[in-house]
């Protein structure tokens, strides 16, 4: 699976994916499962950097003192807004707003894409922000064509 970054605007992330082939039932179901779990896990705050005092710890956490107080201190990193997942011949795209989410959500989505792409769905490419010329956005056609003059 290739992995590509184009134009990144967290606050308005298009996602595009590039299966093998045409997508079944079933393979949809898998893929947007993956994205409404990591979204819902992005809505919770789930993907705050700030507070990673398990990982920074390491593997000897047994009997870890958990600090509630630099928990509670951290900004909130809250994703906003998931748009409906369409699909279009080998591709699908969806739109996001990951709002204060951090970064760390866009390593967890593509682990979790990598293992998909491995077992259960045949995934060519996966593309963060930008267009895709043989799929435009709608509201963004003009500024796109501009681009390419």
């Amino acid at each position: 699976m290739q992995i590509q970054f184009r134009e990144y605007d967290p606050f308005d992330l298009w996602i595009w994916l590039e299966f093998t082939t045409v997508p079944s039932r079933a393979e949809r179901e898998y893929v947007e499962d993956v994205f409404d779990s990591w979204f819902a896990l992005g809505k919770l705050g789930g993907f705050n950097a700030e507070n990673l005092q398990v990982q920074e710890i390491g593997w000897e956490i047994s009997y870890m003192d958990y600090d509630e107080d630099l928990a509670d201190g951290t900004m909130m990193a809250l994703m906003h807004n998931m748009g409906e997942f369409e699909y279009q011949g080998t591709w699908a795209r969806c739109w996001f707003d990951l709002g204060t989410s951090d970064a760390i959500a866009i390593d967890i989505l593509i682990n979790a894409l990598k293992q998909l792409n491995k077992e259960y769905v045949a995934i060519e490419q996966l593309i963060f922000g930008g267009e895709n010329p043989e799929w435009l956005v709608e509201g963004r056609h003009a500024a796109f064509a501009a681009e390419d003059n």
